[in-house]
Parts: structure tokens; C-alpha cells; sequence
């Protein structure tokens, strides 16, 4: 066979689409507006338009809060921003420290957004601030609960010479008086035990002479 014969040949083998990617390409014309193509095949299909819920959050969640940015401060700094409708810091109901996040509720929806937008990732006080929307059906029913209140810090100097002063019985004092003879038993032995020659005085009172009631009073 000459070179005739091979060119002819080779143009007879034209490549013909097969009858699968016909019935694709003329379902694709048929079909300019799908937006979604079965794999297994068949008609296809347009997905249905979904509208964007409305933004209706306007309460914000304020992680990693710096300390010294409590009540007075967040309310100033957030307030350029818009109207603030309630905020609160969680505290330590033991100590009344703050446990360094809070949330804000503003009267606008679009300012609590811009809030959340803007103040996320802000660096306050070498503090990286977390700042996110809480959606209405996410906010528990209790956490703006006594939220009016006046925070006052514990007087725990008072309460613990409450504790000091308070009448004791006998049994109490002499438990009292059996453990201070115990520590200081101790710590004789640990003196000694470090070569100091010292000589520890003694321990006024006794187990047996104390008073029915003992009351310590103030000087």
C-alpha cells in the first residue's frame, strides 16, 4: 500500500461522538438554567433560591477581656458605636473577680453587626478581644438576671474577723489550744533538727483552765 492509500484511510477514521455525550450536550442546551446535573442521569434539576435570613442578633458574646476593662470602661469604649441596651461581665460568685468575658446587647441589630465586624481580633491591652453575634434563640433566659444590680466586692477582711471573734465553747477552745501545742511541738523538732540552739518560749494557758465562753475582742 503507497502513501495514497495510508493518507485515505487515515481520513476515513474520523472520530464520531458517541450516543452518551450527545444525550448530555443536547440535555445541557435543553437545559441552560440547571443548576444541578444528576450523576446518574436523568432530567436536571434547578435548585430552589433560598432567601437570606434577616439579621436580627443584638446580643454580642466579648471574650478574653482585659483586665481592668470592667463595666465602666466596656460601656464607654462600645458606646460610640451605638445605643447600649444591657451588658454584664461573668464574676467569680467566691471572690467577685471577673472571669474575662461578658456580653453586650445593643438596640440595633446592624450596629451589633458592625460591632462583631469590626471589634473581632481587636488588640486591646495585649489582649486579642473574640467578639461574636449570639443568635435570639441561643441567649439563655437568665443571663441578663440581676443584671441591674451594683456589683460589691466582698469584704472578706470582715468576715474573716467575724469568724476570729465569735464566742467558743470549751470544746472548742480546748481543740483550739491542742492544735497550737501540736504546731509548735513541730516546730521545736525542726529547730533542732537544723542545729540552731534556740530556746523557744513557752506557751502561756492550759487546756484545763479555760473559761466556759471566750470572746475576742477588738484593741
Amino acid at each position: 500500500m503507497g502513501a495514497k492509500g495510508r493518507t485515505s484511510t487515515k481520513k476515513r477514521r474520523v472520530k464520531t461522538p458517541s450516543s452518551s455525550k450527545l444525550s448530555i450536550s443536547a440535555s445541557r442546551k435543553t437545559n441552560n438554567d440547571a443548576d444541578f446535573l444528576p450523576l446518574e442521569g436523568g432530567p436536571a434539576r434547578k435548585l430552589p433560591f433560598e432567601e437570606p435570613l434577616e439579621n436580627t442578633a443584638t446580643v454580642l458574646y466579648i471574650g478574653r477581656i482585659p483586665h481592668g476593662f470592667y463595666e465602666n470602661e466596656m460601656e464607654g469604649f462600645f458606646k460610640q458605636f451605638g445605643m447600649i441596651k444591657r451588658l454584664r461581665i461573668a464574676r467569680s460568685k467566691k471572690t467577685g473577680k471577673s472571669k474575662h468575658f461578658g456580653f453586650i446587647e445593643f438596640e440595633s441589630p446592624e450596629v451589633a453587626k458592625i460591632v462583631s465586624e469590626c471589634m473581632h481580633n481587636y488588640l486591646l491591652f495585649e489582649h486579642m478581644l473574640q467578639v461574636h453575634l449570639v443568635p435570639q434563640e441561643r441567649v439563655h433566659p437568665k443571663l441578663w438576671h440581676g443584671v441591674t444590680r451594683i456589683y460589691k466586692p466582698v469584704n472578706w477582711t470582715q468576715i474573716e474577723r467575724t469568724r476570729h471573734n465569735k464566742e467558743r465553747t470549751i470544746e472548742q477552745h480546748n481543740k483550739l489550744v491542742v492544735g497550737i501545742m501540736n504546731r509548735e511541738k513541730k516546730r521545736r523538732k525542726r529547730i533542732e533538727a537544723a542545729g540552731i540552739d534556740y530556746e523557744c518560749p513557752e506557751i502561756l494557758g492550759s487546756v484545763h483552765h479555760a473559761p466556759k465562753k471566750i470572746k475576742f475582742t477588738e484593741d
